[in-house]
């Protein structure tokens, strides 16, 4: 097996040009001459505008222009649309209510961008926002997502009454009460899944630029898919054809779901340069991009499981309200709805679910994907309802499992949800996580914890992640001079390694070496048929794409030697990157055929459209060990191991990177991140790094992944599963369960995220103070 083969842990080629400064960001990019822009952000989360005075400003050194959002309806700029509505109980539609690129009449949330600044410099355009008047009337504001549907609450939208956006519900809610009426034992929770900030290295940025002799916009930004974002602002914005649109991206600096999106600032740049004649550049600040970036998760559920006697699961019931913000993001409803529901059986089987979701507005920034996208928030719920359940009918929390799993045997399973999983053995990875984390002696490790005066806990979290399979992609192959390949793909790199992914894939099946093959993403001329990054999409679609699109350039390849050997091609074998004629030693190298073709005047080329046959189902489990201080309610995880079966691997190493990426971002999210609002005023409480906690290198352990590849996805000619988002989904379960066992003996038995130091000590104290009240 050669060195760049599928399956070898390859370090990523990608990482010598960024690590020595060659990464090449859409900041990078601001040529000579281009304008700054400044957005003047409202400071309220709910307000009138009652007057705004911008004359001053534009009088102002350098400034170029001062905006307004009626200067871009005069010339008849789209709102930005809401991509993927759901309809609700009965077919109710959901409420789409115009997000305007400028505040038009009200602001809704506090950072909405109300004018826009256009000068010469940076400094410039700062300095002229300031000399802009805005007057405000304050309207009554709601930041509590709990508290949206409450009849009290202060309504957002004439057409959407009660801030409902939309009443969703899916499953058999008759067999779902059934089963409970029936059950030996209920077990009820009351769960937040709090809201995050997302927080990428790279903040967003984006360059406009407009030819005024082919009516030709460009857009540099980062994305997770340029041509998405080229059809919306082209037909949705400004409605042109595609072919007077292009948007490019370089390097992306991370993005975990929140680059999809249409943001105003990309449709400002571009207008803004079409009106002045000149490429307009802008770029998040950190503390602009907490109140204007799209933020994750804010859900607050009522969730309960129906058992029977003997601890087996009968039903799921989950009642959600999930805050969507101020607007409808792009694909806003679709992930709390359909992308939530779809994971809601775990990895167990539950013969009747249904779940209710209260789409709701508040006076916040809007909410939509962020790493894993509605599968985290699924997975939480019952994993957390399942351990819960353990404890009460004094289950261990792996027999609870053994008890429910989907059994091998079962396979292909289709949910109550309505998902068929092709692949995989729960209980063996259990065991597997179980084993690597010495399951059997915690005890005697609890024990010396307890002596030196900590509480120590261990849980775990098995999930199942539906992934993967989303719309098509395209990959186009070109062989180039002396032999060398050039590789367009519609995926796009936010950090994950697709050039070594993508090199390794084409090198097992064309046997030419990496560094004879050039990657190419981030331009929305070049291919047609694409659906960029997200869900866990990349390998599995990317990937597939460029399989069969290499199988296509091997024959036609096949079909030059050919020629040159003068021999049919049926007698031509092609192996390790040399066009043999059977039986002799006349071979032909890529380079002889690249030559060949040169001095013809000829090209090889090759595409191909990958549409997948079904989901992948990425499964695993997640053990954490814990331990708190009681006297500071501090908590540290000791010890983590993750057993994950992903199908075949193309390069375990960059898998591993996936998994401890997402487990950091899981670990944030359950121990310390928390994108706080106040309820009344809707002010952003955590809005600097100074009040939103992010981890550190030091609140992770060392971390034990083992890959398993026994279980090759069976959909898919490559067997692969999707892997970037799994350690975002069981993280945060196995590191609240791990929790909840380390506290249940002092009195505490229910937490929610993010379970901070402080919040565990509030909870110890009361509940000391409940044992004294009992013993009283």
């Amino acid at each position: 097996m050669g060195r760049f083969a599928v399956g070898q842990p390859v370090r990523r080629l990608e990482d010598q040009r960024l690590l020595q400064g060659g990464g090449r960001y859409t900041d990078d990019l601001k040529p000579t001459g281009a304008a700054s822009v400044i957005f003047l952000r409202s400071p309220y989360a709910h307000a009138r505008i009652v007057s705004l005075e911008l004359d001053e400003a534009r009088h102002q050194p350098g400034v170029l222009g001062v905006f307004k959002i009626a200067d871009l309806d005069a010339e008849g700029i789209g709102d930005n649309p809401c991509m993927r509505p759901v309809t609700g109980k009965n077919g109710a539609r959901c409420a789409q209510p115009p997000r305007p690129i400028l505040a038009r009449e009200r602001v809704r949330h506090v950072g909405e961008p109300v004018a826009a600044v256009v000068a010469e410099t940076l400094e410039q355009a700062k300095d002229a926002a300031e000399a802009i008047a805005v007057d405000y009337e304050e309207l009554p504001a709601l930041g509590d997502t709990a508290a949206a549907r409450a009849e009290s609450a202060p309504q957002i939208w004439a057409e959407a009454p009660g801030n409902l956006a939309v009443d969703w519900e899916k499953g058999d809610k008759q067999a779902v009460e059934t089963a409970f009426a029936e059950a030996a034992h209920v077990t009820r929770l009351a769960l937040v899944n709090n809201r995050i900030i997302v927080n990428p290295m790279e903040p967003r940025a984006a360059l406009g630029d407009y030819d005024e002799a082919s009516e030709r916009f460009t857009l540099t930004t980062p994305t997770q898919g340029s041509h998405r974002l080229r059809d919306w602002l082209a037909e949705r914005i400004f409605k042109v054809p595609r072919a007077q649109m292009r948007v490019l991206t370089p390097d992306v600096g991370g993005a975990f779901g929140m680059k999809i999106f249409l943001y105003s600032e990309q449709v400002f740049v571009l207008w803004a340069a079409r009106r002045l004649g000149r490429p307009v550049h802008w770029v998040s600040e950190r503390t602009e991009g907490f109140v204007s970036d799209t933020q994750g998760r804010d859900h607050v559920t009522q969730a309960a499981l129906a058992l029977d006697a003997e601890g087996r699961i009968l039903a799921l019931e989950v009642k959600t309200t999930a805050a969507l913000g101020a607007y409808l993001s792009t694909f806003a409803p679709f992930i709390p709805t359909d992308c939530y529901a779809m994971m809601l059986s775990g990895a167990y089987r539950i013969p009747a679910i249904h779940l209710e979701v209260a789409c709701g507005f508040t006076n916040t920034v809007p909410v939509d994907a962020y790493r894993g996208a509605g599968r985290p928030e699924a997975i939480y719920v019952v994993e957390r309802l399942v351990d819960q359940a353990a404890w009460e009918l004094g289950l261990s929390q792996d027999e609870i499992r053994r008890r429910n799993f989907i059994a091998p045997q079962d396979l292909p399973y289709r949910t109550a949800t309505g998902e068929t999983y092709d692949s995989g053995d729960f209980r063996a990875i259990m065991e597997r996580a179980m084993t690597r984390a010495d399951w059997r002696g915690f005890e005697a490790r609890r024990a010396a914890a307890c002596a030196k005066g900590k509480l120590r806990g261990i849980a775990m979290a098995v999930y199942v992640e539906g992934c993967g399979a989303v719309g098509e992609e395209e990959a186009k192959l070109t062989l180039l001079p002396a032999g060398r390949l050039r590789a367009v793909i519609g995926t796009q790199d936010g950090g994950q390694g697709h050039r070594t992914a993508y090199s390794q894939i084409l090198s097992e099946r064309l046997g030419l070496d990496s560094a004879e093959i050039e990657i190419v993403q981030g331009d929305s001329d070049v291919l047609t048929k694409v659906g960029g990054t997200g869900g866990s999409r990349s390998l599995l679609m990317g990937g597939s794409a460029a399989t069969a699109a290499a199988a296509t350039l091997d024959e036609r390849a096949r079909a030059v030697a050919s020629e040159m050997l003068q021999e049919t091609s049926a007698a031509i074998e092609f192996a390790d990157g040399l066009f043999k004629i059977a039986g002799t030693d006349r071979t032909l190298t890529w380079a002889d055929i690249a030559h060949h073709l040169e001095d013809l005047g000829r090209t090889l080329e090759a595409s191909a459209v990958f549409q997948p046959e079904a989901t992948t189902y990425p499964n695993g489990c997640h053990i954490c060990e814990i331990e708190v201080d009681p006297d500071t309610g501090t908590p540290r995880v000791v010890g983590y191991v993750v057993v994950d079966d992903f199908g075949r691997l193309v390069n375990p190493l960059l898998v591993r990177g996936q998994v401890l990426g997402g487990i950091a971002q899981g670990l944030g999210q359950a121990l310390l991140e928390d994108a706080r609002y106040d309820p009344e005023s809707g002010q952003l409480v955590a809005g600097s790094f100074m009040d939103y906690a992010m981890p550190r290198a030091d609140h992770l352990p060392h971390i034990d992944i083992e890959l398993v590849e026994d279980y090759p996805c069976r959909t898919n000619a490559l067997g692969v599963k999707g892997a970037g988002e799994a350690g975002a989904i069981g993280a945060c379960p196995a590191i609240l369960n791990a929790l909840l066992d380390a506290l249940r003996p002092a009195g505490v038995v229910h937490l929610n995220m993010p379970a901070s130091a402080q919040h565990i000590w509030h909870a110890l104290t009361n509940a000391r103070a409940r044992s004294k009240r009992d013993e009283a």
